[in-house]
């Protein structure tokens, strides 16, 4: 008697690569003698989430998937489930995701790495599916990887690199008694490891010595394009940069970078965070700048370098430029979808405040780099956070860029005074991003009003919590006065 056709096969999910990444996986599992096997999937807000199954249970997992609740697809930042799924339809209008049933998540072979920090253990990111095989439509890895294919079908590959800021603490009390408990719960307290304001200075980066080798041998061993590793200009603040990648390489490498960093500095007594801007004094706020072009699929060759003396980029280049200009507010709920990364956007910070853009002018929200006969010439856009979902920030930008060309927009002259030229303002707070997002035709077009609302949904309950705090600027503006 035949065996019954995997999920895999059954609903054709894997291309002839994957099948063949998928067989030497577990040839790879068998001769390492793994004993763990860790099955991750990027969530709503690019945390990853997932099960940790044995070894042995890896051949059944990687072809049938392993299930979860989808109430993990329901959660704000605090973990809160914000949508009643109990309800018909669990407040996604879909009934399969009603009563916190099941759904699949099926791991992607050609992801597949061993941890350097934990060598017993490998790991593998996963899509996520409904039980007939459709794709969920919430699922932001596989929504940037439907973006992609729409791209890839016009002849060009999205080559993205990552700038990417933070910090790192030295871990002082992690708060682990039952009263620190809650959603969420109390933050560690830290200390520095530098006092910072010597930015790129020898001496810093001596101090920090330390802990950029624990990272940097843990990311290296997890075989990242790890490029530099630079001191940023605040206290204890780091920068990491990552060689260029394709389509889907450069977000799945911010997932696992974020995961690692996090994990490998707590196993060594320290705290990273890729929270924008920490209430903690003098502190300074971590950005994360996307570098961006497009690649022609058939000669490999740079489709923004451009062809004329004196044009910055090609017309395909300034299309996409203009794309990204004109949904700048929008794709802020997506580059900076924290109500915390906007205490970033202020004039004269190296931060962008208004929808310009310049030549090598780090002032503004698009910067231009390169020019006629540069095969690196790009953009890098300066708008978003590093604690944007990586899937989300990169298809934004994508949908937008694409939008430009095929309307064929052209960007406004180049602003070499970033702070001073007119022109449309960056969202002021999230409430204001959600706001331009909410009528952006262009992202319900590529997205579907289905994960818009969604989007919007989970952000607006994260929104309404902080409204119900009361702040310390609050209590100190108004206690004593009246």
């Amino acid at each position: 008697m035949s065996s019954m056709p995997s999920f895999v096969d059954k609903h054709g999910l894997w291309s002839a690569e994957q099948q063949q990444a998928a067989r030497a996986v577990e040839k790879d599992v068998a001769g390492r003698g793994l004993g763990v096997i860790r099955l991750s999937f990027a969530d709503q807000h690019g945390v990853l989430r997932g099960k940790t199954i044995v070894a042995e249970e890896l051949p059944a997992a990687l072809r049938n998937g392993c299930s979860f609740t989808t109430t993990l697809l329901a959660k704000d930042t605090s973990h809160r489930t914000v949508f009643p799924v109990f309800t018909q339809g669990g407040g996604f209008g879909l009934r399969e995701m009603q009563g916190a049933a099941d759904i699949l998540m099926l791991p992607d072979p050609t992801t597949f790495k061993v941890l350097p920090w934990a060598p017993h253990t490998g790991w593998l990111l996963c899509d996520l599916y409904f039980a007939d095989g459709r794709p969920v439509p919430f699922s932001t890895r596989q929504l940037y990887r439907n973006t992609l294919n729409r791209l890839n079908e016009q002849g060009y590959d999205y080559v993205t690199g990552l700038e990417v800021e933070f910090h790192v603490f030295k871990l002082e009390n992690p708060h682990l008694k039952p009263a620190d408990a809650g959603q969420p719960g109390t933050p560690p307290d830290v200390s520095l490891i530098t006092q910072g304001y010597q930015y790129l200075t020898e001496q810093r980066y001596d101090q920090h010595d330390e802990i950029y080798e624990i990272l940097r041998k843990n990311v290296q061993g997890l075989g990242l394009p790890l490029r530099s590793m630079e001191v940023e200009f605040g206290p204890t603040q780091c920068e990491f940069t990552f060689r260029p990648g394709r389509n889907l390489e450069s977000a799945d490498t911010m997932v696992l970078f974020r995961a690692a960093a996090k994990q490998v500095a707590r196993r060594h007594g320290y705290h990273v965070t890729f929270m924008c801007r920490p209430r903690l004094p003098n502190i300074f706020s971590s950005g994360w700048h996307l570098h961006q072009s497009l690649q022609d699929r058939r000669s490999g060759a740079n489709a923004f370098i451009p062809t004329e003396a004196g044009q910055p980029l090609s017309a395909l280049g300034r299309h996409f430029l203009a794309g990204l200009l004109d949904h700048a507010p929008a794709s802020a709920a997506f580059a900076a979808p924290t109500i915390n990364a906007y205490r970033r956007y202020r004039p004269y910070s190296l931060a962008p405040d208004r929808a310009i853009w310049g030549q090598d002018n780090r002032g503004v929200m698009a910067r231009v780099l390169g020019g006629l006969g540069d095969a690196a010439t790009r953009i890098e856009n300066r708008l978003g956070e590093p604690a944007a979902n990586p899937y989300l920030y990169l298809a934004s930008q994508l949908a937008a860029g694409m939008d430009g060309i095929a309307r064929e927009l052209e960007p406004p002259p180049s602003a070499d005074a970033p702070y001073e030229t007119p022109a449309p303002p960056l969202p002021r707070s999230l409430e204001a991003a959600l706001a331009a997002l909410r009528e952006n035709a262009c992202y319900r077009a590529a997205f579907g009003d289905l994960f818009v609302s969604y989007f919007l949904h989970i952000k607006e309950a994260e929104i309404a919590r902080f409204q119900l705090e009361v702040t310390e600027w609050e209590h100190r503006e108004y206690f004593e006065m009246f």
